[in-house]
């Protein structure tokens, strides 16, 4: 059976550098929740806080009725956790990890094989090989059956697909979304937007502080302003020519393109774009609205909090 989580006024400090500030947020049981965020944002330390690694400075944390630090024995019992970097035995082979790691908890591969088979099958041709000469996809899902071995009802997944190849991830995530059919609850943090959408609810976070948290579709409507990509024979000098003509509103590079933030009405704002640029002598213009993304969204909150 999944759990809850309820983090409350959670606080975390290095030496100067203030890791969580005042971070608080309610999870349901059995929800694929996202936290997601560049290095730096914060959700290493949090994962370590959850997990009962490292303590707090200041706040709570319930996992159910257990609090994370007196009941940290319960609570690491019911958890499954997979570190951003790999860390299972690189000079054992993938059969003996998974036994390792199920003989810690006290059950064995075959008590709870029903759990890990859609994962571990995609392994299972290289049981004999040592942990450090699989690929970065395989040494992933070898992480996630050692996570899932003892079958835990809360699921910590700190980065799994960063430096994983683009196919490698999508089957991760298709991994994660059986997981959660098997009534864990899933927290899985990750700096690439385009997997917040994966998500049940996302935290966008950044420099330690909560930005928005809710559902990726809830956080694209909230977008504030109409959005354009631009796109002309002459990139380079773009950025400095739109940028004077917005005037304090948000002109940045997305690709190919760059994207524009306008508060005026779409039909009046694309013409005034297309005819200050036309004016600067650009060709080959393209100006079109567009709907905004989770990346545009968080850039837009990141431009909101620095202009407190």
């Amino acid at each position: 059976m999944s759990v809850s989580v309820n983090i409350k006024n959670i606080v975390k400090s290095y030496e100067k550098a203030d890791a969580l500030k005042d971070i608080s947020l309610n999870i349901q049981p059995n929800e694929l929740f996202g936290f997601i965020g560049p290095d730096g944002a914060g959700k290493t330390t949090l994962f370590r806080i959850l997990t009962s690694l490292i303590l707090a400075d200041s706040g709570t944390v319930n996992i159910d009725h257990w609090d994370v630090v007196k009941d940290y024995k319960e609570i690491r019992r019911i958890t499954g956790y997979m570190p951003g970097r790999f860390s299972l035995y690189m000079d054992l082979t993938v059969e003996e990890n998974l036994q390792f790691y199920a003989r810690l908890f006290g059950t064995n591969i075959k008590e709870n094989y029903d759990l890990i088979k859609d994962v571990y099958k995609q392994i299972a041709p290289f049981k004999n090989r040592r942990a450090g000469a699989l690929s970065g996809g395989m040494k992933q899902k070898l992480a996630l059956s050692c996570a899932l071995i003892h079958k835990p009802r809360l699921l910590i997944l700190d980065e799994p697909t960063t430096g994983v190849d683009a196919v490698s991830r999508k089957e991760f995530w298709e991994l994660l979304k059986k997981m959660q059919k098997k009534e864990i609850t899933i927290l899985v943090s990750t700096p690439y937007m385009d997997e917040a959408a994966l998500c049940d609810r996302v935290a966008l976070m950044q420099s330690g502080k909560l930005l928005s948290l809710n559902s990726p579709q809830q956080i694209v409507d909230d977008f504030e302003g109409n959005l354009f990509a631009v796109k002309t024979d002459k990139m380079h000098p773009l950025l400095n020519d739109l940028s004077s003509f917005a005037k304090g509103n948000q002109v940045y590079r997305f690709g190919e393109t760059l994207h524009l933030v306008s508060h005026t009405e779409p039909k009046q704002a694309k013409e005034k774009i297309t005819a200050f640029l036309t004016g600067k002598g650009y060709r080959e213009l393209s100006v079109e609205q567009i709907t905004p993304v989770i990346e545009d969204c968080f850039l837009a909150l990141m431009n909101n909090m620095t202009a407190l």
